[in-house]
């Protein structure tokens, strides 16, 4: 079996609109943590070490993570919306399939006629509940100052078309599904009504499903089907999205 890691790391280096912050705690300053726990002093432990520690601020939508229905509007399918902590375990556990459009230009807007033009080429139906992860390489440029707007986004019409397909967990290796949030305000700009902001996502008010977003390495996979993902979310209470380490699996 072999495994390949399409996470990437927590880390308050990601340029991204939701950093995350980590404090880290050195085994001095955990044993002077645990010598006050313990009503003790620090010296009792060996060379006046103890337990390193880190203390993490982080937004449920920093780093890999997957979005829950719950995050795109409060129902979905007219029932109220699921959080992340409610979704089926079978839903993250599945066959993969990878569409490549590391060829489209940062902010290109990934149709239906795009979707189904990579699926002939890979030669693969979608079949209900395959796990779809869409490959652009912004993983590539994570630390760049622009990574929240260099990512192929997927539209509308698009995510409905993979949804019609039994489709209930998708990927991206780029900062979020749509395209890129200061394309999305340029376009409202020009064309100020609904529908323009965050298209894809709100395709969750009719159809449940869940975006994996932040995802890496998907150029190392050796073939685009014929895998296990397997991308279970971090169970957080009543929560809009949760931490995922997703792998894909080989036989």
């Amino acid at each position: 079996m072999k495994l390949i890691d399409l996470s990437v790391s927590i880390s308050p280096r990601i340029r991204e609109p939701l950093p995350a912050k980590i404090d880290y705690a050195s085994h001095e300053d955990g044993a002077r943590q645990a010598a006050a726990v313990l009503g003790l002093s620090a010296d009792v432990f060996p060379e006046g070490k103890a337990w390193a520690t880190e203390t993490v601020t982080l937004n449920t939508h920093a780093g890999t993570h997957v979005d829950a229905p719950w995050h795109y509007w409060p129902t979905s399918e007219g029932q109220p919306a699921r959080t992340i902590d409610e979704l089926p375990l079978e839903w993250f556990y599945s066959d993969g399939v990878l569409l490549d459009f590391s060829m489209k230009p940062p902010g290109y807007e990934i149709t239906t006629d795009d979707l189904i033009a990579e699926l002939d080429r890979i030669g693969y139906i979608l079949k209900p509940l395959d796990i779809v992860l869409i490959r652009s390489d912004a993983d590539k440029r994570l630390y760049h100052e622009h990574y929240a707007f260099l990512h192929a986004g997927v539209s509308a019409e698009a995510t409905r078309w993979l949804l019609e397909q039994g489709i209930k967990v998708v990927g991206t290796d780029g900062w979020g599904w749509d395209i890129p949030l200061n394309l999305q305000a340029e376009a409202y700009r020009k064309d100020p009504r609904e529908g323009v902001l965050w298209a894809a996502h709100y395709v969750g008010k009719d159809k449940e499903y869940c975006q994996i977003e932040k995802l890496a390495n998907l150029d190392q996979l050796p073939q685009a089907f014929g895998f296990k993902v397997a991308c279970f979310p971090v169970k957080v209470e009543r929560a809009s999205a949760g931490w995922a380490r997703p792998v894909a699996i080989f036989e």
